[in-house]
């Protein structure tokens, strides 16, 4: 267990190779705990290799990490004892109900039958699914099953709770649910889940980490993101085609860059005070009518484009590594 002030997950040059590919290039990286932590990054970046080191399902070609307070790579420290897991693609027995799916999970644990029934009730309730506690899993929706999965990966009462894209296969309904289930949770454990769903990490996360080819580009809060990587933006729509305002503000200096569609513009700007200023009067100048004006607020995706960007990957190809 992490002492106060502690980090609950501690990562010091952690390394993966497989054969010639590194997978994960000497990953530094600290969360405190009872905090909900993105990891984020395109396919291949090192996520799921990441949560597999940190799980104990693999082993680390270098480099060391702690998982609430015990090493992953001692043989002494019982790890998995200490936290709760959930795949992409989780492994649930659809012939089984609900509850006797949390049953037989707590009896792997070595929990007593009061106990398990106690923690199974609990757990149905956390997740809400007492009304189909009965029912057959092969009868649970997408989403039915996700929260299904968490309630077995914390069965033991985990201080971490690990979730490979725990959202990326569901609806938006579905993704909702999830979401609200994770901020519930943060009295219970810490979660810590990788995702390719930015809009979902900006959301609820306290923080997050920013892979790429195995590396480790940024590590903050959502909001020291923002300020230090995201530009502040400009949306404007005209009568007319933006084509016009484009070729108006390609020498402006304060023009970082510039994104047309139809009539609509998105203008980065380096300078937003003297954006303000100077826009509406070039735009008048010009002739260009104006419809719409908004200062728009910098998203995650906006952070994430940029660093990855950077890296030459916008979208990121192949296997998840």
């Amino acid at each position: 267990m992490a002492a106060p002030g502690e980090a609950i997950i501690r990562c010091e040059g952690l390394r993966k190779t497989y054969g010639s590919v590194e997978a994960l290039k000497g990953l530094n990286l600290t969360v405190y705990p009872h905090s909900i932590f993105g990891l984020l990054g395109p396919n291949g970046a090192g996520k799921s290799t990441t949560i597999k080191l940190l799980t104990r399902q693999i082993r680390p070609t270098s480099g060391q990490a702690w998982v609430a307070g015990a090493s992953i790579t001692s043989a002494k420290a019982d790890v998995r004892a200490r936290i709760g897991y959930l795949s992409e693609q989780p492994a649930l027995y659809t012939w089984m109900s609900g509850q006797e799916f949390l049953d037989f999970t707590g009896e792997l644990f070595g929990l007593s039958a009061r106990d398990r029934r106690r923690r199974r009730d609990e757990l149905l309730e956390l997740v809400g699914l007492t009304a189909a506690a009965r029912r057959r899993i092969g009868s649970y929706s997408n989403g039915m099953r996700q929260r299904l999965g968490i309630a077995q990966a914390l069965v033991n009462r985990p201080e971490v709770l690990f979730l490979d894209e725990p959202v990326s296969a569901l609806d938006p309904i579905g993704r909702k649910e999830i979401l609200e289930l994770f901020q519930r949770l943060k009295g219970e454990a810490t979660v810590f889940f990788s995702s390719h769903v930015l809009a979902d990490v900006d959301r609820i996360c306290d923080a997050v980490a920013v892979l790429n080819r195995g590396e480790l580009l940024v590590q903050a809060s959502i909001t020291e993101l923002k300020e230090r990587y995201a530009p502040p933006m400009i949306s404007v729509e005209l009568e007319c085609a933006a084509e016009d305002l484009q070729r108006l503000l390609a020498r402006e200096p304060w023009v970082q860059h510039i994104t047309v569609s139809g009539s609509r513009a998105t203008i980065l700007v380096r300078d937003l005070a003297t954006a303000k200023r100077a826009l509406p009067a070039l735009l008048v100048n010009a002739g260009l009518p104006l419809l719409r004006y908004e200062v728009t607020q910098p998203t995650l995706e906006d952070v994430f484009l940029r660093l990855v960007g950077k890296e030459g990957n916008l979208s990121g190809t192949g296997e998840e590594a």
